[in-house]
Order: C-alpha cells, then sequence, then structure tokens
C-alpha cells in the first residue's frame, strides 16, 4: 500500500516538468498548477505518512499536530527551493556564470536551513514521542525526500546539455 501512495506522489511529480516548460502560460497560471499539484503532493505525502508510521492512537494524538507544523514550515522553505527551479528553467539554456552561482549559493541556503528545520522538529517530535518512532519518520521522511529529488532533478535539463548547445552555436 506504501508503494501504491509513492507512485501517486511519482505521478504527481511527473507533472512538474510539463508544468514548468508551459512557458507559453501566463505566470499566475503556471504558479496556481503548480499550487495545485503541490497541494496534491502534500496531501499524498500525509497518507504514506500516515500509512508507514502506522502510529497507535495515543502517539497520534501527538504526532499529528507537529507534523502539520513542521510541514507548514516546510512549505515555506519549499517555496524558496521552487522559485530557483522557476528561474533556472526561465533562464535556461542561456544560464550566465553570475546567475548559475546565485542559483546554487540560494539551493545550498535552502538546504541549510532544510537540515535546520529537521533539527528543530527532531527535538519537538523526541518531547512527545520514542526516539524509534521519531527517528521512523525521519527516515521515511528522508526516503520520500529522495524520490522526489530524484523525480524533480531528473526531469531538468543538465547544464551540460546548455554548454553543449552553447558550443554547437559557437562552431
Amino acid at each position: 500500500m506504501i508503494r501504491k501512495h509513492l507512485l501517486n506522489v511519482v505521478l504527481m511529480l511527473l507533472m512538474l516538468p510539463l508544468l514548468c516548460r508551459a512557458q507559453d502560460d501566463t505566470s499566475a497560471s503556471v504558479d496556481s498548477t503548480l499550487e495545485i499539484a503541490r497541494a496534491g503532493i502534500q496531501a499524498q505525502k500525509a497518507a504514506i505518512v500516515g500509512e508507514g508510521m502506522n502510529l497507535s492512537n495515543g502517539d497520534a494524538a501527538a504526532f499529528w499536530p507537529i507534523y502539520r507544523q513542521y510541514e507548514y514550515e516546510r512549505s515555506r522553505l519549499d517555496d524558496g527551493r521552487i522559485e530557483v527551479i522557476k528561474e533556472y528553467i526561465d533562464k535556461y539554456p542561456d544560464l550566465t556564470d553570475a546567475e548559475a552561482k546565485a542559483m546554487a549559493e540560494r539551493m545550498f541556503e535552502y538546504e541549510s536551513r532544510i537540515a535546520a528545520l529537521k533539527r528543530k522538529y527532531f527535538k519537538k517530535f523526541n518531547n512527545a514521542l520514542p526516539a524509534l518512532t521519531v527517528t521512523k519518520f525521519f527516515q521515511l521522511e528522508r526516503r520520500i525526500d529522495l524520490m522526489m529529488d530524484m523525480k524533480i532533478e531528473s526531469a531538468l535539463p543538465p547544464l551540460t546539455e546548455a554548454q553543449e548547445a552553447d558550443q554547437s552555436k559557437q562552431e
């Protein structure tokens, strides 16, 4: 059953490149479409977490309010990542060195903030739940993150393609 939910998340992520490549659409319609897809992904993720955690009623009562706070804060951080991805798509394949450097710096900052958020919520979860339960959640969270990252990254064109296209233009 968890695999079914993970597959649904992957399928929703497949929509991301189609949405991002819809450059002829207005920015507002792309943003609203991304928000709808994002809401669906978050719902699927909550279902995966619920099924994967298999919490007792008492643990669930402690877990879900903290989880909702965590996901809210996480989504605010993810906004920054989405902005970098949209900028990358807008500027690809004509990305300059300065733009690439700035985007990389923003992604490093995003990753640092995500790590800090996870540390913060690891403590919050541990105040309410056994350490094994909390560790199980963060292991599941890591696996979901890896899967989503792989899907998003595989949908984006690598800079090597931009460099090859640039070299072809120069020749």
